[in-house]
């Protein structure tokens, strides 16, 4: 049973979060543009939408994981008052990643040490966040492993010798040490079968529910509706709706005309495509970025929608093909 948000504080409060990469000849690329949210204990918010819309980039932000090139502007804010993007990288070392931010990467293998066993690297992560020490470490690894569905019959082996699969495992059981207050979770269900993704989604939910907060970034829609409390759609860099999960999912639905398509896409529902490609986020149109594949364009979209903080859309659209009432 998913928790009622409600009005508590929030663990983390992002405003005006945009991340710009410069390129060659000067140029930049606008991959997060002006996000807005907040998100507080015991919530799930699942971050939506397809490839390269700039998910990832944001939750990158969020943890200083941002190549040199990138820069950042506005504020990530947690509970404590510490803004996140004021951090410099031993700051962020030492106080923040594992701590009171834990991390399901989307690219397990790249943060898996190659020449360390899964056990070795689960218990080392012990020693420093739980401060477990032997005899006890063994079987606290085997029950950190058991956590995210790791079999104990693979700790004794390297990254290397793991399938896609049990590489994102390994990474998700050692971002659930700590219990971090706050956890981003990367795609943490790819290479996964579906029972595996649905006892990888109860975790975290269970981790949730334990009073810790959870943005997930998925492009598993099913896995978003059996986890999430609210649900941000990002499309070229900006997010363009934010709703509860069940009026998402269920009845009135999307607003957005592009998260109605989204849903439309799936096997279960109409099984029809979004129409052309996202735009490339180096060469944005002034206006509306969705404006080009949605059937719904007009005039009106040759001007930038402004998110309200439940919607950037000129016209939205219900179940019943009727604009909603905008304030």
């Amino acid at each position: 049973m998913k928790n009622d948000p409600g009005p508590k504080a929030p663990v983390l409060s992002v405003r005006g979060l945009s991340v710009r990469f410069r390129i060659r000849g000067g140029r930049h690329i606008a991959a997060v543009a002006d996000a807005h949210f907040d998100l507080a204990a015991g919530e799930c918010l699942a971050l939506v939408g397809e490839s390269g819309c700039g998910k990832s980039v944001l939750a990158s932000a969020l943890l200083g994981l941002l190549p040199g090139n990138a820069r950042t502007s506005g504020s990530a804010v947690l509970d404590d008052g510490t803004d996140l993007l004021g951090l410099d990288e031993k700051s962020l070392a030492r106080t923040v990643r594992g701590r009171r931010i834990g991390l399901v990467p989307q690219s397990p293998a790249a943060h898996l040490t190659p020449v360390r066993t899964v056990r070795a690297q689960l218990e080392e992560t012990l020693r420093e966040l739980t401060g477990t020490r032997r005899p006890a470490l063994r079987p606290a690894a085997e029950q950190a492993a058991a956590r995210a569905s790791f079999p104990a019959g693979h700790l004794d082996r390297y990254p290397h010798e793991l399938s896609g699969g049990l590489a994102q495992r390994a990474a998700t059981a050692l971002a659930l040490i700590g219990d971090a207050p706050l956890l981003l979770a990367d795609e943490p269900t790819t290479g996964l079968d579906r029972e595996l993704v649905e006892r990888t989604v109860d975790e975290l939910r269970r981790h949730t529910d334990g009073g810790r907060a959870l943005l997930i970034i998925t492009h598993d829609l099913a896995a978003a509706e059996r986890i999430a409390d609210r649900v941000a759609v990002m499309y070229a860099g900006r997010i363009v709706e934010l709703a509860g999960a069940e009026n998402f999912f269920g009845e009135p639905g999307p607003s957005h005309p592009y998260a109605r398509g989204l849903l439309d896409a799936l096997p279960e529902r109409a099984f029809a495509p979004i129409p052309g490609m996202p735009p490339e986020l180096g060469a944005l149109p002034e206006g509306c970025a969705f404006a080009a594949r949605c059937g719904r364009a007009d005039d009106r979209c040759s001007v930038l929608p402004l998110f309200d903080g439940r919607l950037a859309c000129h016209h939205g659209v219900r179940a019943n093909g009727e604009e909603p009432v905008r304030a």
